[in-house]
């Protein structure tokens, strides 16, 4: 879709708002081109004594009302108008967050964030203005242009008019080249300024990283030099967008000398009055607007074009995930893996191959290998974050893909090893799934957690605002409210991605008990926990142990040991590490 066939489509939904403001401005128009003619009348009528009295004080009253009429009517249009245009930037805000919302983790791995923070900000800002800014000077400039090109050749003299138009081609032609640059330098500026946002989020984000490696003053070099470039792009851009007041203005030059050469021989000829040469260079002074409004109007929609491209790519790009289900996600089955594979996009080497698994409601399953062997793969294919390229996952004997996604996610309980917490209370972190729980649930939940006592002991206890992405807490605080958030959820199947991993063997003790607790409670819960440490996983009813993405050991912790494999070898080592620490 075009920009122009998008701001058509919104002026079709919105047309009484556009109507409305259309009539405003074609009421000031004809009152703007009524004045110089009146005021011609006016000048006739005292060169030959015509009006005096009170007749001359009625015609300056019709021209004060006019001019008031016009100053109200330009508020009138002003409210419906961009009123309707900021609408358009709502509807495209929306949209875009929509979009992203149901994009997978490959859209967000081929996007930077602060590229599409740049679309969402600047890029639709553009778009608004060419709905709003654009579509009122381009109807207000064309009318007002037809109707005082129509009275200065109907009106006043049509040779006059013809011959002061002459100009007017040659500043067509320069628009023209001027819009060409302006659209390819606010293209330009649009990048950088993407390049700019992105930086200073990578920067705000990474901030203590940076602090720790000494990196600030590099940083700030760089973003000195992106904001540098930024800037000269959108100074480029404005340079173009400033030569059309140079064209505009040679060009009415030039039609002035004309008018008044020409203006002047018809009046010595007496062809003309006065009255009506006065007349004309008013009309003359009027072509300002218009065509100043050609330049603004090109400019804006070239903007609005150059931000278009780019915002269009991602409104339209193609779901990374389908949501094609249609069911709800069945609770009482066994959830199966039956030769499962997959390899991450642009990957020749496979990340999962071979994966067969089954899982009954109220069990529990460990998975565990060495770094990179597919672990975390395997919890985003249960997710549905990926789809697999070999094989399936099934409920009982439906296809996972058959369950739409909302229901799925909202029966699987994930909790990742780099838990994200939102800027609020720990509270509302906690209650994320469940923004109605009571504050007894909450602190229930994260006493399963083994994070109540932390939070109490904060000055503000469980209303301590965590900051962003929840930078005051430790990293074993954010996993336990992260793990309290999962619990309170009470979804069927609980998933913990390494989640116990930035806490103490003690604490894992704790909560490793409070789950089974748990479980006993609600038999139809399963758990999936995924881990280095062996000791989370050695009540598992099953363990796998993957290893280059294929499944090298399965069995219960006894099993396995017994084995003598990788299992049993780690699980030596970490009994040695353990017993060292202690000691």
């Amino acid at each position: 879709m075009t920009l122009t066939r998008l701001l058509s489509a919104f002026v079709a939904r919105h047309w009484r708002a556009y109507a409305s403001a259309a009539v405003m401005l074609a009421t000031i128009a004809v009152l703007t081109v009524w004045i110089p003619r009146q005021v011609g009348h006016l000048v006739d009528g005292l060169a030959q004594g015509r009006l005096q009295g009170p007749d001359l004080w009625m015609q300056l009253g019709l021209l004060l009302g006019a001019g008031l009429s016009i100053y109200l009517l330009r508020v009138g249009w002003r409210l419906q108008l961009f009123a309707a245009a900021y609408r358009l930037g709502r509807e495209l805000r929306t949209r875009l967050y929509e979009r992203m919302t149901l994009q997978g983790p490959a859209f967000f791995q081929a996007q930077r964030s602060g590229d599409l923070m740049a679309l969402a900000t600047n890029d639709i800002d553009a778009v608004e203005m060419a709905a709003g800014e654009a579509l009122l000077a381009a109807f207000d400039g064309s009318l007002t242009l037809i109707l005082v090109l129509s009275m200065m050749t109907l009106g006043v003299d049509w040779r006059l008019g013809l011959a002061a138009l002459v100009p007017f081609p040659l500043m067509a032609l320069a628009f023209w080249f001027i819009s060409n640059h302006v659209h390819l330098a606010w293209k330009d500026s649009l990048a950088r300024f993407s390049s700019l946002n992105q930086h200073a989020q990578e920067s705000l984000a990474g901030v203590r990283t940076l602090r720790a490696l000494g990196l600030i003053p590099r940083a700030g070099r760089q973003f000195h030099e992106l904001a540098d470039h930024a800037g000269e792009a959108a100074f480029r851009a404005q340079r173009w967008e400033a030569a059309y007041e140079p064209a505009v203005g040679m060009a009415l030059t030039a039609a002035t000398v004309i008018a008044l050469g020409l203006g002047g021989w018809l009046v010595a000829r007496q062809e003309l009055s006065i009255g009506q040469l006065t007349s004309f260079t008013m009309y003359l002074g009027q072509l300002i607007w218009p065509m100043f409004a050609a330049g603004w109007v090109l400019s804006l929609l070239e903007r609005g074009r150059a931000a278009w491209s780019r915002l269009q790519p991602v409104l339209d790009a193609p779901l990374s995930l389908q949501d094609g289900g249609r069911l709800a996600l069945p609770t009482d089955v066994p959830l199966h893996l039956q030769d499962l594979g997959f390899s991450y996009p642009g990957s020749e080497r496979a990340a999962l191959g071979g994966i067969d698994l089954s899982l009954s409601p109220g069990r529990t399953l460990g998975i565990v290998g060495p770094t990179g062997a597919g672990k975390s793969t395997l919890i985003k294919l249960l997710l549905r974050q990926f789809e697999p390229t070999e094989g399936q996952v099934l409920l009982g004997q439906l296809p996972l893909v058959e369950v739409r996604l909302e229901a799925l996610r909202r029966g699987l309980a994930w909790v990742p090893q780099e838990p994200f917490l939102f800027s609020a209370s720990i509270a509302e972190n906690i209650a994320l799934a469940r923004p109605d729980a009571s504050r007894e649930a909450i602190e229930q939940v994260a006493r399963l957690a083994a994070v109540h006592e932390d939070i109490a002991a904060l000055p503000l206890g469980y209303e301590t605002l965590v900051g962003e992405r929840g930078v005051t807490l430790s990293g074993g605080q954010r996993q336990r409210v992260a793990i309290a958030r999962a619990l309170l959820s009470e979804a069927p199947l609980l998933m913990l991605d390494d989640a116990l991993s930035a806490v103490d063997t003690g604490t894992e003790t704790q909560i490793l008990a409070h789950l089974r607790e748990l479980r006993e409670a609600h038999p139809e819960r399963g758990l999936v926990v995924v881990s280095h440490r062996l000791s989370a996983v050695m009540e598992a009813d099953e363990i796998v142990v993957l290893k280059a993405g294929r499944i090298v050991e399965r069995g219960t912790h006894d099993t396995l040991l017994a084995a003598g494999g990788w299992y049993a070898a780690q699980w030596r080592y970490q009994q040695l590490e353990a017993s060292l620490d202690a000691a």
